[in-house]
């Protein structure tokens, strides 16, 4: 009985969903050549549900060996879940294979003036692989998990040393936006507490840039969220009159911020169209609304370039909106992360405000239109 009433409450809500997903951008106008691909980065089987680990896998590399290192550490918390202690034991020996056998395939992927430090973070992997295995004898989930948590931020920035050069050029017609060539982090201080959240301009290098000078410009702080719909979406961005996206006082013009999607496999983003629409039903972006926490610009429904100011983030739940089963994916650009603070998310409502929104790492990276 438990089990019909559940598949009902998901079948309601999926509909739901389903004229949300609809609503959603008219909601926008509420009141108010040898480049890495990114087919081989997300590995087979169960949909990613964490932030961290898809900024993880969208990181332009081509490495294979990290890769199978990280993936065989995120698989742990899901077993540790479900107490599967024995596959947990295979994790582990494979992560400590990859090290053994592939050190010096991962480390060719570093430049030289970061080989030293690579080393020093391998080697700090091997001894928390020891204290994985340790706590495994145990079945001791606590210091698994910490664990594994310490180990994937040293596998990032293992990761990150090893991205070259910015993997494409965006095209000409968007080069009055800033772009955000890299990755940004953004601390918003709320009526509720602090959230971080970071943005990746790798794969949507327009949308993360435009978020990014906002903030840098002040344009968040003090604005009220404008809407809240439970286990769905918050959204945020409508600044007070009449206006309802970013004026740019140079131009005196509305900045209009195009659809901009990256998928799993191509080199570079698909501009200006849904992926329904350019008949991409199968293709998976490599930013999906799969995370709690994911942030995505709002859009009015008729104009897939119409985006500006105002975005959301995804309140998912895992149970009622599949990850890889939406109805937003392909339909409105993702361009980050919610790192820390998700408790503050489940707090928010409309009506509360952003204090304010400050990039706190990646600045650097914010690349402004030439004049």
């Amino acid at each position: 009985m438990n089990t019909c009433k559940r598949w009902l409450k998901t079948g309601l809500i999926a509909l739901l969903l389903c004229v949300l997903s609809v609503g959603l951008s008219a909601a926008w106008w509420d009141g108010g050549s040898s480049t890495p691909k990114r087919e081989s980065v997300l590995p087979a089987g169960n949909a990613i549900t964490d932030g961290k680990a898809l900024l993880r896998y969208a990181l332009p590399i081509d490495n294979e060996p990290i890769r199978k290192f990280q993936s065989s550490l995120e698989e742990i918390a899901g077993r540790i879940r479900g107490k599967r202690w024995s596959p947990i034991k295979g994790d582990i020996t494979t992560a400590a294979r990859i090290l053994s056998i592939n050190e010096g395939d991962i480390l060719a992927s570093i430049p030289d003036d970061r080989q030293t430090e690579a080393k020093a973070i391998i080697e700090e992997l091997r001894a928390e692989i020891e204290v994985l295995r340790s706590a495994l004898d145990i079945k001791d989930g606590e210091t698994l998990l910490e664990t594994r948590a310490q180990m994937l931020s040293q596998v990032t920035q293992l990761e990150e040393m090893m991205v070259g050069e910015f993997p494409f050029e965006v095209p000409a017609e968007y080069a009055n936006i800033p772009q955000l060539k890299g990755r940004a982090t953004v601390k918003m201080t709320t009526s509720e507490g602090d959230i971080t959240l970071v943005v990746d301009g790798y794969s949507a290098p327009v949308t993360a840039g435009n978020f990014v000078d906002l903030v840098q410009r002040g344009f968040y702080d003090g604005l009220e969220f404008i809407r809240s719909e439970e286990s769905y979406v918050l959204q945020v961005g409508d600044p007070p009159g009449p206006e309802e996206g970013f004026i740019d006082p140079d131009t005196g013009e509305y900045r209009a911020v195009p659809l901009e999607i990256l998928v799993r496999g191509d080199d570079e983003p698909t501009y200006g169209i849904t992926l329904e629409a350019a008949g991409r039903y199968r293709d998976q972006p490599v930013l999906p609304f799969s995370a709690y926490g994911t942030v995505a610009m709002a859009r009015p429904e008729s104009n897939p370039d119409g985006g500006s100011s105002q975005f959301f983030f995804f309140l998912f739940e895992p149970e009622l909106t599949p990850a890889g089963l939406n109805l937003l994916d392909g339909r409105y650009s993702v361009f980050g992360y919610v790192t820390e603070g998700k408790e503050v998310l489940e707090n928010l409502t409309q009506g509360d405000a952003i204090a304010s929104a400050k990039v706190i790492q990646g600045l650097e990276n914010l690349v402004q239109p030439k004049k």
